[in-house]
């Protein structure tokens, strides 16, 4: 069940500065053999490998993954305001239905009380 939640693959993830080296052509015979080996073994990585070889410098990878970053934040910090909005909305009837209950308890402990008095 563990092994469900582990979603980095056995070899681990792949080293950026090494990544870097291999689509520049300076990577080492072993740095590129393990590239090229994990590129073989996911799809993922392979297909990875393939887009970044197509931009023509690293600047325009860096660009796009500070772009990326700022639009991934700027929707989950949306997303995280709507989650706080709708528990704020909630809460006051709650807070209404707990006050309502605990009138309804003691008008009827009054009234029992009243009843056993009389008697």
């Amino acid at each position: 069940m563990s092994d469900l939640k582990d979603i980095w693959s056995p070899e681990g993830d792949l080293d950026h500065e090494a990544l870097k080296r291999y689509l520049q052509g300076k990577a080492s015979e072993e740095e590129r053999y393990a590239v090229e080996k994990q590129m073989a073994g996911s799809d993922f990585v392979n297909d990875a490998v393939e887009g970044l070889q197509q931009f023509s410098s690293t600047r325009e990878v860096q660009h796009l993954a500070e772009q990326l970053n700022r639009q991934l934040r700027k929707e989950t910090s949306a997303t995280q305001l709507k989650k706080r909005r709708r528990r704020i909305k909630d809460q006051p009837w709650t807070i209404i239905a707990i006050i309502v209950i605990v009138v309804l308890c003691i008008l009827g402990f009054i009234v029992i009380r009243m009843m056993m008095h009389t008697e």
